[in-house]
C-alpha cells in the first residue's frame, strides 16, 4: 500500500519535507536567540546606566566616539552656551512636554548638544530659562546622536525656528554655522528648575520594535514547522485513501474528454 512513496514524486516530497524541517528549526532557534541577545544586552545596558551614577565623571574626549560601552557614562566638559533649541514630543513620567537644548562650544570649537531639562507642555520659547553665560562645567551622562523614527524618536520636518525633532549632529550642523559632536550630554540634575531628562540604552540594546520582530519570527518559522508536518501526513493520508480506494474497485477512472466535433 505505502509503495507510492518509492515514486519519483512522492521522493521529491520527502526529500523538501526532510530538508525543510531542520532548516526551519536552524532559522526559528537563531531568532530565539537573536531575541535573547537583546534580552541581555538590555540587561547589561540597565545595569550600566545603574553603575555609571556612582562612577567618577570622565573628560569628554577620553569616552568618545560613543559605543554601547560608553553610553550612559558620566562625562565633564567645559565651555560656552551658544544657541539654544527646543526637542518638541518628548515623554517623561507618562506626561508630554519637551526637552531643552543649548549647544556648548567647547575649547575645541566644536559644540557639544547639552539636554539642560525637561519641562511639560508645548514647546514655546516664553518661559524657558535661558543657558548660563560665561564658562561652565558641564556633568552629564553621555548619549549617542539619535536617528529619526526609531524609538520614539519624531521624523517631523517643518518645525518652526529655535526647534529641532532629534538630537544629532546630522540634524543640528544645519541649524548652527559650527561642527556639532556626534554625541549629547543629559545633565544629572535639571538646569534652572527643570526636570532631569534620565539616560537612555545605548542604540539597539533595549527591548524596543526589532526585538519582538525576532520573536515574531520565532514563531513563524516554528509555526512552519508544524505546517510542513501537518500537509505532509494530509497528503500522505489522501494518496492511502486513494489506493485503497483503488483496491476496493471504487475509482472508476477517468472520464474521457469530450472533442469538440469542429476539431474532429
Amino acid at each position: 500500500m505505502y509503495r507510492f512513496l518509492l515514486t519519483p514524486r512522492w521522493w521529491g516530497i520527502n526529500v523538501f519535507v526532510l530538508l525543510s524541517i531542520p532548516f526551519c528549526i536552524f532559522m526559528g532557534s537563531w531568532q530565539l536567540g537573536r531575541f535573547e541577545d537583546r534580552v541581555q544586552d538590555h540587561r547589561t545596558a540597565t545595569e550600566q546606566v545603574t553603575e555609571a551614577k556612582s562612577e567618577a565623571p570622565r573628560p569628554l574626549k577620553d569616552m568618545l566616539p560613543v559605543t554601547k560601552a560608553t553610553s550612559g557614562k558620566l562625562v565633564t566638559a567645559s565651555g560656552r552656551y551658544a544657541k539654544q533649541l527646543l526637542v518638541p514630543g518628548r515623554e517623561l513620567d507618562g506626561r508630554q512636554g519637551f526637552y531643552v537644548l543649548a549647544l556648548l562650544r567647547t575649547g575645541s570649537g566644536e559644540a557639544l548638544p547639552v539636554v539642560r531639562g525637561w519641562l511639560p507642555g508645548t514647546a514655546g520659547t516664553a518661559r524657558v530659562p535661558a543657558p548660563p553665560a560665561g564658562e561652565v562645567t558641564v556633568t552629564g551622562a553621555l548619549q549617542a546622536s539619535e536617528t529619526p523614527g526609531d524609538n520614539g524618536v519624531s521624523a517631523q520636518g517643518g518645525l518652526p525656528a529655535g526647534q529641532t525633532a532629534a538630537i544629532s549632529a546630522a540634524s543640528l550642523v544645519n541649524l548652527v554655522p559650527y561642527d556639532v559632536y556626534d554625541a549629547w550630554v543629559t545633565l544629572s540634575k535639571g538646569d534652572a528648575g527643570m526636570k532631569a531628562v534620565p539616560a537612555a540604552a545605548p542604540p539597539d540594546s533595549g527591548l524596543d520594535l526589532k526585538a519582538f520582530q525576532n520573536l515574531g519570527y520565532t514563531a513563524e518559522w516554528f509555526a512552519f514547522v508544524g505546517f510542513v508536518i501537518f500537509m505532509w501526513f494530509r497528503l500522505l493520508r489522501r494518496e492511502v485513501e486513494s489506493v485503497r480506494d483503488a483496491e476496493l474497485g471504487l475509482v472508476t477512472g477517468e472520464e474521457p474528454v469530450a472533442v469538440d466535433a469542429a476539431v474532429k
